[in-house]
């Protein structure tokens, strides 16, 4: 019986515990910290042998393989120890997607992934697809293949995730932008934090579409360090492009293979330079997928916004107010800033006040 050991008792973790007891593995999840009462229950319920407040060497270092939670760095001494002693390290999105065959979407980004993934889900849904959300977002990858049956899976995955995957593919990979973040994480190194994000393609094939922003000079610079054999959808606000989505006058044009649509920027739900930017991701993967275009007009229409992403809370003497505590870095501050439209200055009679809070 293969022994496999889970480091983090989290969600990343626990999904990933689960799923290796329903594949009839023998496994232990060691978590230094405290673990939250929810997460207990669930490895109680599955009767999964766990530690929490410690890492008990012995009980880690004989594992045939060992999944990592994203919050525990490469550098981490007992990881460090573990790969030199040549046991396989890696993620749950690694270890997940072995045992699942359905059609996967990832989404990866330094801004816009958790919107474009939240578009993403919402217009397959719409459509009337069976599909899961999960990655960095919802419930675990891992767990819900252990535990549901999707045909679609729409995964926003960080750098942390990507760090530690090897042969997991997606079908669709898309790349929003990529500006420096994290990069304590990177031997404060951008090129590494770059080739981090750019993991998310290296499985592709020709079958497989990569969309991508052909407007950030960091991913299309990169492009010719990497071979790539899979369908190019670059997405950009500047030019016109034969296949992907572009900005014409008050539309995106959205073209792929034969078909070409168009969207009218006055009816998105979404407002902002950026949220275009993540539209015409969303409505690319949607268009690779199948989907009518009638679905995917209606659903970028009809979207609502990510909880504490531009999230709107209260107004107070013509002062708006308005959540965007998922802005965890610079650039996110500056795009929610750049979408509104009213004065600072209060000249105006309606005045907004974007407040931002790193994470």
């Amino acid at each position: 019986m293969s022994r496999l050991v889970v480091l983090g008792g989290a969600e990343s973790g626990v999904g990933a515990a689960v799923l290796a007891k329903k594949k009839g593995m023998d496994v232990f999840l060691s978590d230094c910290g405290k673990i939250d009462e929810k997460y207990i229950k669930t490895l109680t319920e599955w009767n999964i042998p766990f530690e929490e407040g410690h890492h008990t060497e012995d009980l880690i270092l004989n594992a045939d393989e060992v999944v990592k939670s994203p919050g525990i760095p490469s550098a981490a001494p007992l990881v460090v120890k573990l790969r030199d002693q040549g046991t396989s390290v890696v993620s749950e999105i690694e270890f997940a997607g072995r045992y699942d065959t359905a059609k996967k979407i990832c989404v990866t980004g330094s801004n816009g992934k958790t919107t474009t993934t939240s578009l993403i889900y919402y217009l397959l849904r719409n459509a009337g697809l069976n599909v899961g959300l999960g990655g960095n977002i919802g419930k675990s990858y891992a767990y819900q293949v252990a535990t549901e049956h999707f045909d679609y899976y729409v995964l926003e995955i960080s750098s942390f995730q990507l760090d530690d995957v090897y042969e997991f593919k997606p079908d669709i990979a898309i790349i929003t932008n990529i500006t420096p973040d994290h990069l304590d994480r990177y031997d404060h190194k951008f090129e590494n934090y770059i080739a981090a994000k750019f993991r998310i393609t290296r499985n592709l094939t020709p079958d497989d579409c990569f969309i991508f922003d052909s407007d950030d000079d960091i991913t299309v610079g990169h492009l010719d360090n990497i071979v790539l054999r899979c369908k190019m959808l670059p997405f950009t606000q500047k030019k016109e492009v034969k296949q992907g989505a572009f900005l014409k006058d008050d539309r995106i044009v959205v073209r792929y293979e034969e078909d070409e649509d168009d969207i009218y920027l006055k009816e998105l739900a979404l407002g902002g330079k950026h949220n275009i930017y993540n539209s015409m991701a969303a409505a690319l993967a949607a268009k690779a997928t199948g989907i009518d275009s009638d679905v995917i007009r209606n659903s970028l229409s009809t979207f609502q916004s990510v909880e504490h992403r531009l999230e709107p809370v209260l107004s107070i003497k013509d002062v708006l107010y308005i959540n965007d505590s998922k802005a965890t870095n610079v650039d996110a501050a500056w795009y929610a800033l750049e979408c509104q439209k009213s004065r600072w200055c209060g000249l105006s009679a309606g005045r907004t006040r974007a407040m931002t809070t790193a994470s």
